[in-house]
């Protein structure tokens, strides 16, 4: 299992909004750090003509106007990529970036978002003729709305946005979703985690991230070639935060 870092990303001072909060990312390596068993690599930065695949020129030059925000959400970008080829290569890997991505459209950017990540590093793969088709889980208490609006209209990816209200509906909705997908080349996470009981979402569990990540990595197993990488979207209270990802981690993994 591989874990997606760089330490720029602990860089608090590309924008005031709470995806980039100081110690957001310092409180998930404490967490992960306990683990021997995951192997810590460094992205580079997307290219240009990597953003392009997802973005408007006028979009980009408009991040470009900040040269920290660019460097950092280039360089999640790039650490969604990253992610993706792992994944690709057989092993499961999880991106611990900031800023997140599910929120960025072509040409435009809410919620915290710059580049898309998740759609970058897809799009990638298909560019490269890794893959033709993915499923994207979206979990996050916010629809990915960037992620719909850049791929939505691809009949060769399937996104699911869980909406159900109660907790037990909620793991049920992406069961079902599973049990009823057909295969595909690759499975990609936009993991939030603001939907724990402590978060803004109120809803989720701890184990329950755990119980995702199992899910995930079963139907990866069965219908994706194994291949599956998450990369971290939202997810705000600190004082859980990293033990919600470190549980999830625990279900998306090898099985033992």
């Amino acid at each position: 299992m591989k874990i997606v870092y760089h330490k720029e990303f602990e860089n608090s001072n590309y924008a005031s909004n709470p995806a980039a909060s100081e110690g957001r990312i310092r409180c998930i390596l404490d967490e992960l750090e306990k683990y021997s068993e995951y192997e810590f690599v460094k992205p580079t930065p997307a290219s240009e003509e990597d953003l392009k695949l997802v973005h408007a020129t006028s979009h980009i030059e408009k991040v470009k106007s900040n040269d920290l925000l660019f460097r950092i959400a280039s360089l999640a970008a790039g650490g969604a990529i990253r992610a993706a080829e792992i994944a690709y290569e057989g092993n499961p890997a999880f991106g611990l970036i900031r800023p997140p991505g599910h929120h960025a459209s072509p040409s435009s950017a809410w919620g915290f978002c710059y580049f898309n990540n998740m759609v970058i590093a897809l799009k990638k793969l298909m560019k490269d003729g890794k893959i033709e088709n993915a499923y994207i889980l979206d979990f996050d208490l916010h629809t990915g709305d960037g992620n719909i609006n850049a791929l939505g209209n691809n009949p060769e990816v399937k996104i699911l946005n869980p909406r159900s209200k109660e907790r037990e509906d909620y793991l049920n909705e992406v069961s079902k979703s599973f049990e009823e997908s057909s295969d595909f080349d690759i499975m990609g996470v936009s993991a939030g985690f603001d939907e724990h009981v402590d978060d803004w979402g109120g809803k989720l569990t701890t184990s329950d991230y755990r119980k995702l990540g199992s899910m995930v990595q079963d139907f990866a197993e069965k219908r994706c070639n194994a291949r599956r990488f998450a990369v971290l979207e939202g997810g705000y209270n600190h004082k859980v935060l990293g033990k919600n990802v470190a549980s999830f981690l625990e279900g998306f993994r090898d099985s033992e």
